[in-house]
Protein backbone atom coordinates (compact mmCIF):
# COMPACT_ATOMS: atom_id res chain seq x y z
CA UNK A 1 0.00 0.00 0.00
CA UNK A 2 1.24 3.49 -0.81
CA UNK A 3 2.04 5.91 2.04
CA UNK A 4 -1.01 8.01 1.09
CA UNK A 5 -3.10 4.84 0.89
CA UNK A 6 -2.10 4.03 4.46
CA UNK A 7 -3.25 7.49 5.63
CA UNK A 8 -6.59 6.93 3.85
CA UNK A 9 -7.00 3.49 5.43
CA UNK A 10 -6.36 4.86 8.92
CA UNK A 11 -8.68 7.83 8.37
CA UNK A 12 -11.48 5.50 7.22
CA UNK A 13 -11.15 3.70 10.57
CA UNK A 14 -11.71 6.98 12.46
CA UNK A 15 -14.64 7.98 10.26
CA UNK A 16 -16.25 4.53 10.46
CA UNK A 17 -15.85 4.34 14.24
CA UNK A 18 -17.61 7.71 14.60
CA UNK A 19 -20.45 6.73 12.26
CA UNK A 20 -19.61 9.55 9.85
CA UNK A 21 -20.94 9.49 6.29
CA UNK A 22 -18.17 9.81 3.73
CA UNK A 23 -17.69 9.25 0.05
CA UNK A 24 -14.40 8.66 -1.72
CA UNK A 25 -14.98 9.59 -5.37
CA UNK A 26 -12.93 7.92 -8.07
CA UNK A 27 -11.38 10.61 -10.25
CA UNK A 28 -11.86 9.65 -13.89
CA UNK A 29 -10.61 12.77 -15.65
CA UNK A 30 -14.14 13.74 -16.69
CA UNK A 31 -16.16 16.46 -15.03
CA UNK A 32 -15.27 18.44 -11.94
CA UNK A 33 -12.41 17.29 -9.71
CA UNK A 34 -12.67 17.02 -5.95
CA UNK A 35 -10.81 15.93 -2.81
CA UNK A 36 -10.19 12.42 -1.45
CA UNK A 37 -13.10 12.36 1.02
CA UNK A 38 -16.44 14.18 0.92
CA UNK A 39 -18.10 13.97 4.33
CA UNK A 40 -21.07 15.10 6.36
CA UNK A 41 -19.78 15.65 9.90
CA UNK A 42 -22.11 17.05 12.57
CA UNK A 43 -24.30 18.55 9.87
CA UNK A 44 -21.43 20.24 8.03
CA UNK A 45 -19.96 19.51 4.62
CA UNK A 46 -16.26 18.66 4.98
CA UNK A 47 -13.76 17.92 2.23
CA UNK A 48 -10.64 16.01 3.26
CA UNK A 49 -7.44 15.66 1.26
CA UNK A 50 -4.92 13.07 2.40
CA UNK A 51 -1.28 13.30 1.44
CA UNK A 52 1.78 11.08 1.70
CA UNK A 53 4.13 12.19 4.50
CA UNK A 54 5.77 15.56 3.82
CA UNK A 55 3.64 16.22 0.72
CA UNK A 56 1.36 19.23 0.21
CA UNK A 57 -1.78 19.79 -1.90
CA UNK A 58 -1.30 20.62 -5.56
CA UNK A 59 -2.50 23.87 -7.09
CA UNK A 60 -5.60 22.12 -8.43
CA UNK A 61 -6.37 20.68 -4.98
CA UNK A 62 -5.93 24.10 -3.37
CA UNK A 63 -8.40 25.56 -5.89
CA UNK A 64 -10.96 22.86 -5.03
CA UNK A 65 -10.40 23.56 -1.31
CA UNK A 66 -11.09 27.25 -1.89
CA UNK A 67 -14.27 26.43 -3.83
CA UNK A 68 -15.53 24.27 -0.94
CA UNK A 69 -14.73 26.97 1.62
CA UNK A 70 -16.28 29.70 -0.54
CA UNK A 71 -19.47 27.60 -0.68
CA UNK A 72 -19.58 27.40 3.14
CA UNK A 73 -17.96 24.00 3.66
CA UNK A 74 -14.90 23.12 5.68
CA UNK A 75 -11.65 21.63 4.41
CA UNK A 76 -9.02 19.58 6.22
CA UNK A 77 -5.86 18.13 4.74
CA UNK A 78 -2.85 16.33 6.14
CA UNK A 79 -0.42 13.44 5.99
CA UNK A 80 -1.42 11.79 9.28
CA UNK A 81 -4.88 10.31 9.96
CA UNK A 82 -4.74 11.02 13.69
CA UNK A 83 -3.83 14.66 13.10
CA UNK A 84 -6.62 15.02 10.50
CA UNK A 85 -9.11 13.54 12.98
CA UNK A 86 -7.89 15.90 15.72
CA UNK A 87 -8.27 18.88 13.36
CA UNK A 88 -11.82 17.84 12.45
CA UNK A 89 -12.76 17.68 16.11
CA UNK A 90 -11.21 21.09 16.77
CA UNK A 91 -12.83 22.61 13.70
CA UNK A 92 -16.30 21.20 14.35
CA UNK A 93 -16.81 21.01 18.11
CA UNK A 94 -19.72 18.99 19.41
Amino acid sequence: MTPEGEVKRELRKYLDSAGIYYFMPVQTGYGKTTLDFLCCIRGRFVGIETKAPRKIPSGRQRRVMKEIEDAGGKVVWGDNAEAIWFTINELLPR
